[in-house]
């Protein structure tokens, strides 16, 4: 389901919780020209004191992902598929 550059897949039975999940660097299936790497954004997302349930190799490049949980126990899953070629600060 899209709405604007926004996607959302709605699926039943893959997953035992809720979960989201953000692609960063990809919208409508296909890549953005700048982005905020994931490892920047689990970087400033450990110094908010936000409990990692999975975390990104902070010395890798490219395709990595994290997992964090909301207050409500909803998994949060940002995984990005592409190598940042510009990275956008937030």
């Amino acid at each position: 389901m899209t709405n604007w550059d926004h996607v959302v897949g709605l699926v039943q039975g893959m997953f035992e919780n809720n979960r989201l999940t953000f692609n960063p660097g990809w919208t409508h299936a296909k890549p953005l020209a700048a982005f905020a790497d994931v490892r920047e954004l689990q970087r400033q997302r450990k110094g908010r004191s936000l409990s990692m349930i999975s975390e990104a190799n902070k010395a890798s490049t490219g395709p990595a992902s994290l997992m964090i949980a909301d207050p409500d126990g909803n998994m949060i899953l940002v995984e990005q598929h592409v190598s940042a070629t510009r990275s956008l600060a937030l």
